[in-house]
């Protein structure tokens, strides 16, 4: 048996588990990752701005 493929011989019988978690925690999770993920990119634009002001800034620096 190749190394490569044992594991695509094995049964999907972890497909018919049931969840690990319930609905309401899934939609509890799914709120909180959009929240982190919308302040991240807030910061990740503020930063961006925050270094376009500074190398305009340096730009205009007399040399």
């Amino acid at each position: 048996m190749s190394m490569l493929t044992h594991g695509f011989e094995r049964p999907f019988s972890w497909a018919e588990r049931p969840a690990w978690i319930s609905n309401a925690r899934q939609a509890q999770l799914k709120r909180v990752v959009l929240r982190v993920l919308a302040v991240l990119s807030m910061g990740s634009v503020l930063a961006g701005l925050i270094a376009l002001k500074t190398a305009i800034f340096v730009w205009h620096l007399p040399a």
